[in-house]
């Protein structure tokens, strides 16, 4: 399994719609996605304006060129692209323990 941890950057006063357009655009469009697995997002007590997406992929191919190449992205760009102050910050993790 692969972690995507995106930080994600909005400007202030918009959490309201862009609380409703990540979840509206995981749900229609980044869940058909092959080797999707699950998500969290989170949102930032200090700075309401930033928020933190996880996403579980069966493998980082499922991601990227996965996802990232396919027809969805497009899709899912557009749900929730308006709402970026700045490009998103994407790494990937690889699970390695747990207490």
């Amino acid at each position: 399994m692969i972690l995507e941890i995106a930080e994600i950057h909005i400007p202030p006063g918009r959490q309201a719609d862009f609380d409703e357009a990540i979840q509206r655009g995981i749900a229609t469009v980044l869940s058909r996605s092959p080797g999707f697995l699950g998500w969290s997002v989170h949102k930032g007590h200090e700075s309401p304006e930033r928020y933190i997406l996880q996403v579980r992929w069966a493998a980082l191919e499922d991601h990227v060129p996965g996802f990232r190449e396919s027809p969805l992205f497009a899709q899912w760009r557009a749900i929730v692209g308006p709402f970026f102050a700045e490009p998103p910050r994407v790494e990937h993790y690889h699970f390695v323990g747990e207490g």
